[in-house]
């Protein structure tokens, strides 16, 4: 860490450490690894490679009524979709109260409102009291790099599917060298009936999993690039090249992207 860095650890529950370092500012859980970051001349936009991508969501629930996201972080998904998207209710599931006490400290996010509400519990239990509540879930739990074995199991998973609306989408966040991350994606396509694509993140660092409930198993390119159009006219994410990045993993025809495990 450079002579201009700074670091800030608040009380524990598990440690969470806020360093700064060329004017960009970082939420570690547990370890060294980046959890969250912000810059300080431009906290709304959204500073990671992987948040831009897990926000692929757009392509596929432009509008969506209820949000629901497991993990906080220092809260750059959530703010950002409370300021960019008014019609969208957004429900946060954070385990640790250090870490709501480190976003709104720290890292500028708002306080609860009519479209913002943050649950301190458990996110896997929450889900399970929650069915059909939500047209997107974001999950983006981890600690020092490595996700809790509550939120990648076949039970979670399946409570996952069962939280979400018909039509609805899972987000799941996953460092792309993930050892187990076949295994996840198989107990993620056993929930979601196959349903399920993934896109890399521009840095390549993380892989990002989409899984669908009762969605159409094919979509057209053609719409999904009218979508991306129409959609960069509010969000500054480079939505056009997602709809590119999801031919290199994900069966498809020329026509159209199959929601399907690749072949």
């Amino acid at each position: 860490m450079s002579a201009k860095a700074k670091k800030w650890f608040l009380p524990r529950r598990a440690s969470v450490e806020v360093s700064e370092e060329d004017g960009v500012r970082s939420l570690h859980l547990g370890g060294d690894a980046i959890q969250s970051s912000m810059r300080l001349d431009r906290p709304d936009e959204l500073a990671l490679d992987y948040t831009r991508a897990m926000m692929a969501f757009l392509l596929f629930q432009p509008q969506p009524a209820e949000v629901l996201m497991i993990g906080l972080g220092g809260g750059s998904m959530a703010r950002y979709i409370h300021q960019r998207m008014p019609g969208t209710r957004t429900t946060v599931v954070e385990i640790n109260a250090k870490v709501l006490v480190a976003a709104r400290s720290m890292f500028d996010f708002p306080a609860d409102d009519a479209r913002l509400k943050v649950e301190i519990a458990d996110g896997a239990d929450y889900l399970n009291a929650w069915p059909e509540s939500a047209d997107v879930l974001l999950v983006d739990g981890f600690d020092d790099g490595r996700q809790p074995a509550a939120l990648c199991s076949q039970a979670f998973y399946d409570s996952a599917c069962a939280a979400l609306r018909p039509g609805g989408v899972m987000v799941v966040n996953f460092m792309a060298q993930e050892k187990k991350l076949d295994v996840f994606l198989q107990r993620i396509e056993a929930s979601f009936d196959g349903r399920v694509i993934c896109l890399h993140a521009s840095d390549r660092v993380n892989r990002i999993a989409f899984a669908f409930r009762q969605q159409a198993r094919e979509i057209a390119w053609a719409e999904l690039r009218k979508r991306a159009i129409a959609l960069g006219k509010i969000h500054d994410l480079p939505l056009k090249g997602f709809v590119g990045g999801l031919k290199e993993l994900n069966a498809h025809t020329q026509a159209k992207l199959r929601l399907r495990a690749a072949d």
